[in-house]
């Protein structure tokens, strides 16, 4: 075929046909600029002739993957075919020439997993180095929400986050938080208004507003809450939900101010109630929610495209160790789910709700994100493409998060405490309210329970009520909540972190004053992180100086770290099959039913009110 003539007519409405075609894959051109998508190679007038003279053979191609078997999620078949690559993006499938051959024999080619929502301050690494984590899973496509830093460092902590999402291959889009603070009686470092982010959706990296928690808010019609869904919708951006515990008469409500997705669902029936309405929902397996097994059954051939994965919250050695959406698609396989389906889920319906129109297939036009399989059902991916390079494990060798955060450190600011601040006085005769939590739920259910004798409350070992307790730690006030709590099955000693959703105050549990105060001390000297106490000493501690949220250090030292504080904590007689520390930050969010502590003392989710430890 020869060169296009751009001076024939006839041959400029072959060009302008192709123009069009890629404008239906994303690619905004006029007519010979082409705007920058996060997650794209810069696509230029010369790039784009490059790809064309590829699709078409009049030119090689940079590389050529041959013999693998290819997967079309849109067919759920199996092809055998060359996948041709130029510039970052799948030219074309056939038989092609490239100047660089990669045999695939025995292998299985795959589009590239997406996780549909994650906050990756979770990991308590920077971008960079939570890249590192997920990239070997197959992971090429994260949507993250930075509220957990958002809600420490407001504006700067936004910024510090995108910064660092340029670091890295891995491509990383992002979503607005639209809660800083969760709700209008918590005590965050920041405060987000709309104006706040609207300058944000001027970036093309970011999708939209992220998870709407303030269902109070959003029912009421709040002026604020308002204008953020009114400026995400004027953007044509995405909103997320979060739905947790929820009636359907606040999905209609939901729905209705343009939310598009739902991730805090726990069963099939309540799945279906927000596929019913429109809504995308995904299943999530994090650290401490797991609620994939569960939701699944609401997972059929004929509503199926409504359903994709998301890790929501999951610690740094679990990424590692267990993995991320690859899990997942694991899981699902494992759990009777057709294999094809269960990796559209992972990919292409993830690319679709969120309009990543270049993401989530295996198909010309489509960006070369791809994995190599060598076993199917098992997801044992050999190696992982981004943007049509192989990820070689050795890239981002340096850690670079602690020099661009120096504006975020020193963020935990405690007063004064004392072992009389940890106080809760009771009355004898009257039974005391007791938060219980769930392993592996977010969700918590209120009891009650007779109290040892005496004036104040004292932790009763054979019975697991221990003591609970949220300090102030952005501005230094003196404010303390605190409260009983079942089920942690601590027998000596106390457990504290910073991390503490969303406002991220500190939080601690433990069987005694003494170790409950020195576990807070220790997270103010070391300016934030995860610790352990007993017998008034230090057990074991990670350091997270980035906000109170981050380590500033490579992956392999902030995981050698965990496994050391998992290990310590054995010492306090812990033994559940569930994460303390994930389970411990999620006791601080008042948007997740039924009871939940916050600097204030105990809050009744359900009736959205602050109630008192004795009734």
């Amino acid at each position: 075929m020869p060169p296009i003539n751009r001076g024939n007519p006839t041959a400029r409405g072959f060009f302008d046909l192709f123009i069009d075609c890629f404008k239906r894959f994303g690619y905004d051109i006029e007519p010979y600029t082409y705007k920058k998508e996060r997650g794209h190679i810069p696509l230029d007038k010369e790039m784009f002739i490059r790809r064309l003279g590829a699709a078409s053979h009049r030119k090689k191609a940079e590389t050529v993957i041959k013999n693998g078997k290819i997967m079309d999620v849109f067919n759920q078949e199996w092809l055998e075919t060359d996948i041709a690559i130029t510039d970052g993006a799948i030219v074309g499938l056939g038989e092609y020439e490239g100047g660089n051959i990669i045999d695939a024999e025995g292998q299985m080619i795959v589009p590239g997993f997406i996780d549909g929502h994650v906050h990756i301050e979770s990991s308590m690494v920077t971008p960079p180095e939570f890249a590192k984590a997920v990239i070997p899973h197959g992971v090429t496509t994260v949507v993250t929400d930075p509220h957990e830093i958002a809600n420490v460092s407001g504006v700067k902590g936004l910024e510090f986050m995108l910064e660092q999402a340029e670091m890295t291959r891995l491509n990383i889009y992002f979503m607005l938080p639209s809660c800083v603070p969760a709700a209008p009686f918590e005590k965050s470092g920041a405060i987000l208004n709309a104006a706040d982010l609207h300058p944000f959706y001027s970036r093309e990296e970011v999708l939209g507003l992220a998870e709407v928690m303030d269902y109070v808010a959003v029912e009421a019609g709040e002026p604020d809450m308002v204008q953020k869904l009114i400026d995400a919708d004027k953007a044509g951006k995405r909103i997320d939900g979060h739905l947790a515990g929820l009636s359907a008469g606040f999905v209609n409500v939901y729905r209705a101010a343009g939310v598009l997705t739902d991730h805090e669902v726990t069963t099939p029936e309540e799945a279906l109630e927000r596929v019913r309405r429109g809504m995308y929902v995904m299943l999530r397996e994090g650290s401490a929610a797991k609620n994939t097994r569960h939701v699944l059954p609401a997972v059929n051939e004929k509503n199926v495209r409504r359903f994709f994965f998301c890790t929501d919250d999951k610690h740094l050695d679990e990424l590692v160790d267990e993995g991320s959406i690859n899990y997942q698609v694991k899981l699902a396989i494992q759990e009777g789910l057709d294999p094809f389906l269960a990796y559209q889920m992972g990919s292409l319906n993830a690319a679709e709700c969120f309009g990543l129109k270049t993401k989530g297939a295996v198909a010309p036009g489509y960006d070369a994100d791809l994995l190599f399989i060598s076993d199917f059902e098992n997801v044992s991916i050999t190696k992982t493409m981004i943007n049509g390079v192989i990820w070689s494990g050795t890239e981002q060798s340096q850690s670079t998060g602690g020099k661009a955060a120096s504006g975020l450190l020193q963020s935990v600011h405690l007063s004064d405490l004392h072992e009389d601040d940890l106080q809760i006085p009771i009355v004898q005769e009257n039974e005391i309210r007791v938060i219980d939590i769930i392993p592996n739920q977010l969700e918590t259910k209120l009891s009650l329970a007779k109290p040892k004798s005496g004036a104040f409350f004292q932790p009763d070992l054979e019975s697991d009520l221990l003591k609970i307790a949220v300090v102030e730690r952005h501005r230094g006030v003196k404010e303390i909540g605190l409260g009983v709590v079942r089920g942690f099955g601590l027998k000596e000693g106390a457990i504290a972190t910073t991390i503490s959703h969303d406002s991220h105050n500190l939080i601690a549990v433990g069987t005694n004053d003494q170790d409950i105060l020195k576990a807070i001390e220790r997270l103010g000297e070391i300016g934030g992180g995860l610790t352990i106490a007993k017998g008034g000493k230090e057990l074991q501690s990670v350091a997270l100086p980035i906000a109170g949220l981050l380590s500033d250090k490579p992956l392999k030292t902030v995981n050698e770290s965990l496994k050391s504080l998992h290990a310590a904590i054995t010492e306090t007689g812990f033994s559940g099959a569930f994460n303390p520390f994930l389970t411990l930050s999620f006791l601080a969010l008042p948007v997740i039913p039924d009871i939940k502590m916050t600097t204030e003392g105990l809050f009744d989710v359900k009736a959205f009110r602050h109630i008192p430890v004795q009734p």
